[in-house]
């Protein structure tokens, strides 16, 4: 990937941005649905959550003991932050591009499903229904 944030597709003020690390995301950030090759950890959806991003895709790192590597879906669902984590066996943790080109959804929260993610579903596909609906809005 060129630089820490890659723009993949743009929909009016809507964007998909992939960034390596989920802290490349910052205050400027609304509008942008992040996919990142970060965990989806509770640090991770805590922080993201303080952020005006439109949502945000993180890796499941495994998942983990007490679903430690998706943690953070909850506390973004608390903000209706719409957030998935990819399976670890789909994608590299810590690679944005491979997250977009090969991730599968393994988990989402509810405001994601209830934003038309669904476990199981592309990355690349699941972005693009999600841009396709909410620029139509």
């Amino acid at each position: 990937m060129a630089g820490p944030r890659q723009v993949i597709a743009k929909a009016g003020d809507l964007q998909i941005v992939l960034m390596d690390s989920i802290s490349y995301a910052n205050e400027l950030d609304g509008g942008v649905f992040a996919v990142s090759g970060s965990h989806g950890g509770k640090s991770s959806g805590e922080i993201t959550g303080l952020l005006p991003v439109a949502g945000a895709i993180f890796n499941d790192a495994g998942v983990g003991k007490e679903k430690a590597g998706v943690a953070g879906l909850l506390a973004m669902d608390q903000k209706r932050i719409p957030a998935a984590a990819v399976s670890s066996e789909s994608a590299r943790i810590g690679d944005a591009q491979d997250t977009w080109q090969s991730g599968i959804i393994s988990h989402v929260n509810a405001t994601a499903a209830a934003s038309g993610l669904e476990v199981g579903m592309r990355v690349e596909e699941a972005l693009r229904g999600w841009l396709d609906r909410n620029s139509r809005s």
